[in-house]
C-alpha cells in the first residue's frame, strides 16, 4: 500500500509542477504532507520533515554562499580581463572565435547560472559573429554545450539537487567523475573548433573594425582591478579546497565569501548592498532545496521510497536492474526534455537509486549518471527551462533550429562523460 502512496506523491508532484498548477517549492512541501496524512501518519510527519531538513542543510548553506561568493567576485570585475583576452585571442578566425566562445561561456558559468552566462556571453560575441557572417545557431550551440557541461560542477543546480535527494556529500558524488567531466569539456572545445572550421567558408571581413567587448574606461565603481590577482587566487584556492576535500563544501564557501566580501568591499554599507544584490538568486534556490528536504524526508521516513523500489524490483529483469546506472546515464540528457530538474531529482532519482541498490548497484552511481545529462548538458535545449528561451531570444534563432543542431551534440558530450566514467570505474557496468 505504501508503494501506491509513494507513486501518488511522485505523480502528483510531476503533474503540479510540469503543468504549472503549483510552484515547485510549494508542491514539494504540500503534496508529501497530504499523501502522508492519507497514509495514516500524523505526528510522525514532523519528525520526517525535520530529519529531511537536517540532511539538506549543509548543501543549502553551500549553495547560498557559493552564489554570494561568485557574485561578489563578478561585481569586482574579476572575470573581465579574462574575457577581454579571450576576445583578443579570437581575432577574425571563425575557428578561434568558436573556441573563445566556448571558453568564455565556461568561465562565466562558474557561478552556475545559465541566465547570467547567456546575458554576458551572447551580447559580447553576437556582433563578432554577425560581422564574420557566422551562423547564430553556431553561437547558440557552443554556448549551450559549454554552459550545460559546466553545470555538472559541485555547486551547479543539478548536482546540488542530486546530492540532496540521495543524502550524500556533494564532493562524494562529484569527485569520482571530475576527470570524465574534464573530458566532456575538452569534447565541447573540439566540437566548437569543428563548428568554427565549418564557418570559415562564410568569412567575409570588410574594412570595418572587428567588434570586441567595450573598453572598460567607464568601468563600474564596484570593480577592483588592483585586487584582480588576489581575487583569482581566492577562486583557485576555493576550488582546490572543494575538490581535495580539505574542508566541507559549505565551510569552504562560507569562508571564501566572507574573505571576498571584506577584501573587496571594506565598508559595511557596501557589504550590505552587495549581499542584497545577490540575495534573491541565493534565496530562490535555497528555498527549493529546503522544500526538497521536506519532500525526501517524508518519502524516506514513511517508507514510501523503499516500498516503491521493492515493487519495481519484481518487474525489472536482473539484466536491466544491474545496468540501471548506465541506463540512467544514457537517458539523462533526453530526460531534460520531459522532466524539470525538481521533478526528476526529487521525484524520479530517489526511486531509481533505491531500486538500483536491490540489484547490487550503488545508489550514488545512479546519481552520478543522472548529472551527466539531466538538466546539465540538457538544460539549454529543454523547453522546460526559462534559460533556453533567453538563449534563443538573445541569439535570435528558432527553438526548433537550436534543438535540431544542439541535441545530438549534447547527447554526444554526455556519452563521452559516461564512457570515461565507465573506464575509470566511477560507474560500474
Amino acid at each position: 500500500m505504501m508503494a501506491w502512496f509513494g507513486l501518488l506523491t511522485i505523480v502528483a508532484l510531476l503533474v503540479m509542477v510540469m503543468t504549472k498548477k503549483m510552484a515547485a517549492v510549494a508542491a514539494l512541501i504540500i503534496i508529501p504532507i497530504l499523501t502522508a496524512l492519507m497514509a495514516g501518519f500524523t505526528n510522525e510527519i514532523v519528525n520526517f520533515i525535520t530529519d529531511g531538513l537536517r540532511s539538506i542543510a549543509p548543501t543549502g548553506v553551500m549553495f547560498i554562499f557559493a552564489i554570494l561568493f561568485f557574485g561578489i567576485l563578478t561585481d569586482a570585475g574579476t572575470f573581465k580581463p579574462l574575457i577581454k583576452k579571450l576576445l583578443q585571442f579570437a581575432g577574425n578566425d571563425p575557428a578561434r572565435v568558436a573556441i573563445a566562445t566556448s571558453l568564455l561561456a565556461m568561465l562565466v558559468h562558474l557561478d552556475g547560472s545559465g541566465a547570467v552566462t547567456f546575458l554576458v556571453t551572447i551580447p559580447a560575441l553576437l556582433p563578432l559573429y554577425d560581422t564574420l557572417k557566422m551562423k547564430r545557431t553556431t553561437l547558440a550551440t557552443i554556448v549551450a554545450l559549454s554552459a550545460g557541461t559546466m553545470n555538472i560542477l559541485p555547486w551547479g543546480g543539478p548536482t546540488i539537487r542530486a546530492a540532496s535527494a540521495l543524502d550524500v556529500d556533494v564532493t562524494e558524488l562529484f569527485n569520482p567523475i571530475l576527470f570524465p567531466v574534464l573530458g566532456g569539456l575538452l569534447m565541447v572545445l573540439l566540437i566548437s573548433y569543428i563548428l568554427g572550421k565549418k564557418e570559415r567558408k562564410h568569412l567575409e571581413i570588410s574594412n570595418q573594425t572587428i567588434p570586441v567587448l567595450a573598453d572598460e574606461e567607464d568601468s563600474s565603481e564596484l570593480e577592483r582591478p588592483k585586487l584582480y590577482y588576489l581575487n583569482l587566487l581566492m577562486i583557485i584556492l576555493a576550488v582546490v579546497a572543494l575538490i581535495s576535500g580539505f574542508a566541507p563544501p559549505h565551510v569552504v564557501f562560507m569562508v571564501a565569501f566572507s574573505l571576498a566580501l571584506i577584501i573587496n568591499y571594506p565598508s559595511p554599507k557596501q557589504q550590505g548592498e552587495r549581499i542584497n544584490a545577490h540575495a534573491k538568486a541565493a534565496l530562490l534556490m535555497a528555498s527549493i532545496l529546503f522544500a526538497a528536504g521536506c519532500f525526501t524526508g517524508i518519502l524516506k521516513g514513511s517508507g514510501m521510497i523503499d516500498a516503491m523500489a521493492e515493487g519495481a524490483v519484481s518487474y525489472i529483469p536482473d539484466g536491466v536492474g544491474g545496468r540501471l546506472a548506465v541506463i540512467t546515464g544514457l537517458v539523462s540528457m533526453p530526460a531534460s526534455l520531459l522532466f524539470d530538474p525538481d521533478s526528476f531529482y526529487f521525484g524520479i532519482l530517489p526511486l531509481l537509486s533505491t531500486t538500483a541498490t536491490h540489484f547490487g548497484v550503488e545508489s550514488i552511481e545512479v546519481g552520478r549518471a543522472a548529472i551527466m545529462g539531466q538538466m546539465t548538458t540538457g538544460f539549454p535545449v529543454s523547453p522546460l527551462t526559462g534559460s533556453t528561451y533567453l538563449l534563443i531570444g538573445l541569439t535570435g534563432v528558432e527553438l526548433g533550429d537550436h534543438q535540431k543542431k544542439t541535441i545530438p551534440l549534447a547527447f554526444l558530450v554526455t556519452l563521452v562523460i559516461l564512457i570515461l566514467s565507465l573506464v575509470i570505474g566511477a560507474i560500474t557496468w
